[in-house]
């Protein structure tokens, strides 16, 4: 009885710790790393991902992304700003928006993104 008593107190416990541990590995993960621009197919950071960063894309040229590719919310975790752009070829023609570097988070897109392009700090 003195063992199951015990089982049923430490229970609340273990579960808080197991709870806190999992909490703690999910709050470090990281959708888009420190220095990457992230694209999402889907809206608020889901489906198909493509990553750049400055060793992938040269600042001030436009890097359509992928073919086929579109993304549907993006993170500029890059510590430059960069441009969004609906053409594939970074045309002003269609819309286009720029977005500061070092933290910027844009779940749902005001347009589809086929291109970005990266300004020089």
């Amino acid at each position: 009885m003195h063992k199951a008593l015990l089982a049923v107190l430490a229970l609340p416990l273990f579960l808080a710790s197991a709870g806190s541990a999992a909490g703690s590995a999910a709050a470090t993960d990281s959708p888009c790393d420190r220095g990457e621009f992230c694209a999402w197919a889907g809206v608020d950071y889901t489906g198909a991902a493509h990553r750049l960063d400055l060793e992938t894309a040269n600042p001030r040229e436009c890097i359509p992304l992928p073919d086929g590719f579109v993304a549907r919310s993006f993170a500029n975790r890059l510590s430059r700003d960069t441009s969004v752009y609906q053409g594939a070829n970074c045309s002003t023609e269609a819309d286009f928006t720029t977005y500061p570097g070092g933290g910027t988070f844009v779940p749902d897109a005001p347009f589809v993104v086929r291109a970005i392009q990266v300004w020089e700090p």
